[in-house]
């Protein structure tokens, strides 16, 4: 358990901010509440990938690497050609998130909150790419003669969108195992009673697998990247999960306040 102070702070961060969503938050039920999830991932775009694409374009600008993590073993790793696709599965993660969140107010507060946490670590790790960067000079082992056309493109995207730095940890991971939580409590709150639920979860947690093995065989991070990674994941759920169960027990008449309406 963490201190009382420590959960005031942590409350505080994961409470809506109001400057950000007392707008949307009004009009939460325009479109069927589809307008909703579209401010929500504009939020996510500005508070998550700028600072993620903003450190990583620094860094191929700018830095040197000032500890380099990796080890005998990441060589080792084969080149897994078809695994590109698991790894830029992640992008699918976030709208899966908006259409699995339920269209009610308790779960539109966990929703706020889950991006706020998301945004919270992306800060958090984009201070370390920036003060202890390390390129992953690793894309020389991808032999592009030997994969399939669909590989091949899909390679292409990666290496032009993402520079090979911000390594550790991997955001990819953090994101991913974060947000296939916050999927699997959303999926089980509002189809309890569905036989497909298990096999969606079961897809969703097969895929966060592949995805975590998929960093290393891309030849995209370090194994430290990985773990590093996991552990900024387990974190920021372990921190947000007792707030989200608090949002799950308030009231009828409270919801509005978190927001200062109602």
């Amino acid at each position: 358990m963490q201190s009382g102070r420590a959960w005031t702070l942590w409350d505080r961060l994961l409470t809506p901010w109001p400057y950000v969503w007392v707008i949307p938050w009004k009009h939460r039920e325009a479109l069927g509440g589809h307008l909703f999830r579209v401010m929500v991932l504009i939020f996510g775009v500005v508070a998550v990938a700028v600072p993620y694409f903003g450190t990583n374009i620094w860094a191929e600008t700018f830095a040197t690497t000032v500890w380099d993590p990796e080890i005998a073993l990441d060589r080792q790793i084969p080149v897994i050609g078809w695994m590109i696709a698991p790894y830029m599965a992640l992008y699918l993660f976030y709208p899966a998130t908006l259409l699995t969140n339920p269209m009610d107010d308790r779960h539109r507060l966990e929703l706020i909150s889950g991006v706020q946490m998301l945004s919270i670590v992306t800060l958090l790790c984009s201070v370390i790419f920036i003060t202890l960067p390390a390129e992953i000079d690793m894309r020389d082992q991808i032999d592009f003669d030997s994969l399939a056309g669909w590989e091949v493109a899909l390679f292409e995207s990666m290496h032009f969108m993402d520079n090979p730095w911000n390594a550790w940890p991997s955001l990819h991971i953090a994101h991913s195992y974060f947000l296939a939580r916050a999927i699997t409590r959303w999926v089980q709150a509002s189809y309890s009673e569905s036989t497909a639920r298990k096999l969606f979860l079961t897809i969703l947690w097969v895929e966060f697998v592949l995805l975590s093995i998929s960093i290393l065989t891309t030849k995209q991070h370090y194994i430290w990247d990985l773990f590093t990674g996991l552990l900024a994941g387990f974190t920021a759920w372990y921190v947000a999960e007792p707030f989200l169960n608090k949002v799950r027990d308030l009231a009828d008449d409270k919801v509005g306040l978190h927001l200062g309406v109602q």
